[in-house]
């Protein structure tokens, strides 16, 4: 079997810079699923308005990933990524302002700008690396540089276990006491307070990463070469190509998947293990590393299985060990939960690799639509926090039927089609 190489000396120093990208914004992404947790206590909320959070969040991602694909396409992929660091420091900046005035909506946007960056740096940074050397080793590079968000994901859980849960978990007779002292108000200012530190020092790091990022010199790639064309005829073409639509729907259903099943995974514990959240946000780390264990073996693994066959194999796990967790909730049915993360570590990488072949030229714009894909974690955690208001391991059925989807993108609907004019 021919060995493909990785990555080329001559752009190491790029390759490294954009791969970090890949761990920055793991962070706030994951620390949501701690936020989440955080303002049903200091803001009084149920499941379904908390999931709100990642409503805000994934809706940035949305409305701005189509706009960062038109810069990029008209300039370059280090320009969209510089303005996605800039925007990712000014949101983090945001959640200073949102904690004094105490209001809930002001964290949303503060999520939705974080978003916003985060869109272009998405953009920009999966077909940057997926196109930075030999196209037979992309899917394989790219899981390479995906692998360090799991390493971001779990940085930003424990920074949110360790700094921002308190453990303070009060019952109904203890709020009312609080109340009747008029000490309540303050808990739950205080609880608010809590957020700020890691996202002032997340601010000020990607503030400067940015500047170190403007500062070096990026290799131009071959598509690059379109910057400024028109973009007449791309949708055109891109609604030609059914592997790349089902693959925009299968990111849609993968992050719907991920960021529901991390959202509630503390409420999913709580619920069937009757741990305390301190205990639980462990558990939460440990999934994720899982998740980070599974990306760099799964870069490992295809050196000699096809992407798309791994991660089918991967999903037809997952729809077992989901199926676990939603008729045997308890100690079993959490351990299944826990590791579906390792399974579905390949997915997204894979799924925009496959996705994103053989666009050429229209690359920048395909990779936005995927991105934009991303959508799917806005729209199925309120779903999910609504059915679990009665029951968290029947709200486990929605990652489920995404897995199924998955599944038939990975024998199926990831073929591309031949002869396209």
């Amino acid at each position: 079997m021919t060995e493909h190489k990785l990555i080329s000396r001559s752009v190491l120093l790029p390759f490294i810079l954009v791969t970090s990208l890949f761990f920055f914004w793991g962070i706030p992404g994951n620390l949501n699923d701690i936020l989440i947790k955080q303002f049903m206590k200091s803001f009084e909320l149920s499941r379904f308005e908390a999931g709100l959070v990642q409503s805000a969040f994934y809706m940035g991602y949305f409305l701005l990933s189509m706009p960062a694909a038109l810069m990029m396409r008209r300039y370059s992929y280090k320009t969209g990524l510089v303005t996605g660091l800039f925007l990712f420091s000014v949101g983090t900046f945001l959640f200073y302002p949102a904690a004094i005035s105490g209001q809930f909506g002001y964290f949303l946007f503060a999520l939705f700008v974080i978003a916003s960056g985060l869109a272009f740096l998405e953009t920009g940074a999966n077909p940057f690396i997926a196109m930075m050397g030999d196209q037979h080793s992309a899917a394989r590079r790219l899981n390479f540089s995906q692998a360090f968000n799991p390493l971001g994901a779990i940085t930003g859980v424990s920074i949110g276990t360790f700094f921002i849960l308190s453990g303070i978990e009060l019952n109904d007779s203890e709020i009312e006491t609080m109340k009747l002292a008029g000490t309540y108000q303050q808990y739950m200012e205080t609880e608010t307070m809590r957020v700020v530190i890691p996202y002032m020092v997340l601010s000020a790091i990607t503030f400067l990463w940015a500047i170190l990022m403007l500062r070096t010199k990026f290799p131009p790639l071959k598509d690059e070469e379109m910057a400024g064309a028109s973009n007449k005829g791309v949708f055109k073409r891109l609604f030609k190509q059914p592997h790349f639509l089902k693959g925009v729907l299968a990111q849609f259903f993968y992050v719907g998947a991920q960021v529901g099943t991390w959202s509630f995974f503390i409420q999913y514990v709580q619920d069937y293990t009757s741990q305390p959240e301190k205990v639980a946000g462990y558990f939460l780390i440990g999934t994720l590393f899982a998740f980070g264990i599974g990306r760099f073996s799964s870069a490992y693994l295809m050196r000699f299985l096809k992407p798309e066959r791994l991660m089918g194999i991967y999903s037809i796990i997952n729809i077992v060990l989901v199926l676990i967790g939603i008729t045997l909730p308890g100690w079993l049915g959490m351990w299944a939960v826990f590791f579906t993360s390792f399974f579905m570590s390949l997915m997204f990488p894979t799924i925009f690799t496959l996705s994103i072949r053989g666009l050429g030229t229209d690359t920048k714009m395909g990779s936005s639509m995927v991105v934009m894909a991303i959508i799917g974690g806005a729209v199925f955690t309120p779903i999910m926090g609504y059915i679990a208001m009665e029951s968290m391991a029947i709200a486990m059925f929605v990652p489920l039927i995404c897995y199924v989807y998955i599944m038939y993108y990975a024998y199926y609907g990831s073929k591309p089609k031949e002869n396209i004019q």
